[in-house]
């Protein structure tokens, strides 16, 4: 028995172009190739191979498969050969496990796929599944549509088992399939009653399980299989099977809620989609994911449940290393609806603003005003926390560590030591440059009119937050002469304390400011650039708001930018030759 995935590794590794390549002529048509058919001895090029699928198909014969398939068809090997076979030409070792044989799960995988076959017929036949096709039409999907899916229609009573039975089937191979419940009391039911029927594929594409929707009023919903020998809802994604090519050519996935939200989307024209089975993304399916792109877009729904839901996945994902974005639907949508009224345009504008999910996180807790008192940080922190040490990447991590430091005030070697208490207490010491090298700026300023001695450490520390001071140095020196602590500097910090001593003393045998100007400069440079921080906050909160918020939100930034520039006159002309590489401030 060779295992499962492996099997998939060997596909996916599979250069199915070059393989059927080998026996047929092919000649590339857009993103396919074409040719002559190899199976009914065409001579036109109705045969395609769709290397983003990883399938061949003839309009013809209609022959299809993938590339085990082909091997099958073509040269005659059974599965286990043509796996082999396949797996050879991509220098893939095959183990071996267990004894040859039949898999002993087949029973399982026949008694599901029969299932499958028996609720599609219902669905398209039976007069009880008039409720599931008015369903699916007040939905705007089409029979065609449902019967591409497999969707079915499992009907209530004993039918279901009595077809099953009528068809050879066992009674204790349903059960196992979890296809029938067993009562205490002995009996047993079908465990799908007025429900419409969703497929669950494995990576293989066999059905192996089932999701039904209850119809009438009622809990649960959502009914899924249970786990059996064939299924783990917990290690399989609903609709991977399909996006798994789609994930790959595009590089991300978008991860949504449930199977109709997927329907929607793929009837839209966005193949990359997949959701997790009725329960919360497990570290399985998170790894699944990885395997086949780099980024995930999660599109939940934007109430505080969809909410809860998009940052428990986000953090699962980022622990795979994976980049994680959150796309915003507006108030009152969700993925099915947007795309029922809004088509692929309205959906593509929502995911091209997507934002990180760290940074979706800080955006919420930015418009409930926790970054406005101390204690509302100290909260903020509590909530940012678990998604900074989900992240397993440690650029990722430590680009995370820096926003949020920046975002609460906080010193980004103290938050360090919170995300990893492991960490040692004591900064690593990194050599200053030389002390005329020392930023030029408003922060210097101050501290050396801190050094000139009273009333100007006063009136610098009744004007200052430390938080204003961005450069670290600074901050820690400004922070120990308020409190007559010098003595507590750090070694890197100390010799910044040295080098601004030493200027002190020179200012004030050179400098033709008085103290007085000097002090109202630097205050209104740091007013200006905090002025300027609350624009930037601004800016990105606009593209999310509504149309009565986003006018709300201009009128406050033209106020905020008219202060910021009374402030200072030349703050935005030097800001950007900063920003080019002028030197000082």
């Amino acid at each position: 028995m060779i295992p499962d995935d492996v099997i998939e590794q060997v596909r996916e590794a599979a250069d199915l172009v070059a393989i059927v390549g080998e026996h047929v002529e092919l000649k590339r048509t857009g993103s396919d190739y074409r040719g002559p058919c190899p199976f009914h001895g065409g001579t036109h090029r109705n045969f395609a191979v769709i290397p983003k699928k990883g399938m061949f198909y003839c309009f013809v014969c209609h022959e299809a498969g993938d590339v085990f398939t082909f091997f099958m068809k073509k040269l005659g090997m059974d599965y286990p050969t043509a796996v082999r076979e396949t797996a050879r030409r991509v220098g893939i070792t095959i183990p071996e496990r267990g004894a040859t044989g039949p898999d002993p799960r087949e029973p399982l995988f026949q008694a599901v796929a029969t299932a499958a076959d028996w609720f599609a017929r219902q669905l398209r036949e039976a007069p009880e599944a008039n409720v599931a096709r008015h369903y699916l039409v007040s939905r705007q999907v089409s029979m065609e549509t449902a019967e591409v899916q497999g969707l079915g229609y499992a009907p209530r009573g004993p039918a279901f088992l009595d077809a099953m039975k009528g068809l050879g089937l066992r009674e204790a191979v349903l059960l196992e399939a979890g296809l029938m419940v067993k009562r205490e009391d002995g009996t047993v039911l079908p465990r799908f009653r007025a429900r419409l029927q969703f497929p669950i594929h494995d990576l293989r594409s066999r059905v192996v399980a089932f999701s039904g929707r209850l119809l009438d009023n009622g809990e649960p919903k959502y009914l899924n299989s249970p786990d059996t020998p064939i299924f783990h809802k917990g290690k399989l994604l609903y609709n991977l099977h399909v996006a798994k090519h789609a994930i790959r050519k595009a590089e991300r996935a978008i991860l949504v809620e449930g199977q109709f939200d997927v329907l929607r989307l793929t009837l839209t024209g966005f193949e990359e989609v997949v959701a997790p089975l009725g329960t919360g993304l497990t570290a399985d399916q998170a790894e699944l994911l990885q395997r086949h792109a780099p980024q995930v877009i999660l599109l939940y729904d934007s109430d505080d449940a969809g909410l809860r839901a998009t940052f428990r996945a986000g953090d699962e994902l980022l622990r795979h290393r994976l980049r994680v974005s959150v796309a915003t639907l507006p108030e009152g949508e969700d993925p099915d609806t947007l795309a029922r009224q809004g088509g692929a345009a309205a959906l593509e504008g929502i995911l091209k603003q997507a934002i990180d999910v760290l940074e979706r996180k800080i955006q919420i807790l930015e418009r409930k005003g926790f970054f406005g008192s101390l204690p509302g940080r100290r909260r903020a922190l509590d909530r940012l926390l678990p998604t900074i040490r989900a992240a397993a990447d440690p650029i990722t991590r430590d680009l995370y560590i820096s926003r949020v430091a920046e975002v609460a005030g906080v010193r980004k070697d103290v938050l360090e030591r919170e995300v990893d208490p492991k960490q040692q207490a004591t900064v690593p010491y990194r050599p200053l440059p030389p002390a005329t090298a020392l930023p030029s700026s408003a922060e210097k300023v101050l501290l050396v009119l801190m050094l000139a001695g009273e009333p100007w450490k006063s009136k610098v520390v009744e004007a200052i937050d430390p938080e204003e001071f961005q450069f670290p140095a600074y901050r820690a020196v400004f922070e120990a002469l308020a409190d007559d602590a010098p003595d507590r500097l750090d070694e890197t910090a100390a010799r910044a304390y040295e080098a601004l001593q030493a200027e002190a003393q020179a200012a004030a045998a050179a400098t033709d400011r008085t103290p007085d100007a000097m002090f109202e400069q630097a205050v209104n440079w740091l007013e200006a650039r905090r002025l300027d921080r609350a624009i930037e906050r601004i800016n990105r909160e606009i593209p999310l708001a509504t149309e009565d918020e986003k006018a709300r939100l201009a009128n406050e930034k033209k106020r905020l930018a008219a202060e910021r520039n009374a402030k200072r006159p030349t703050y935005g002309i030097i800001e950007t030759a900063r920003r080019k590489g002028a030197p000082g401030t």
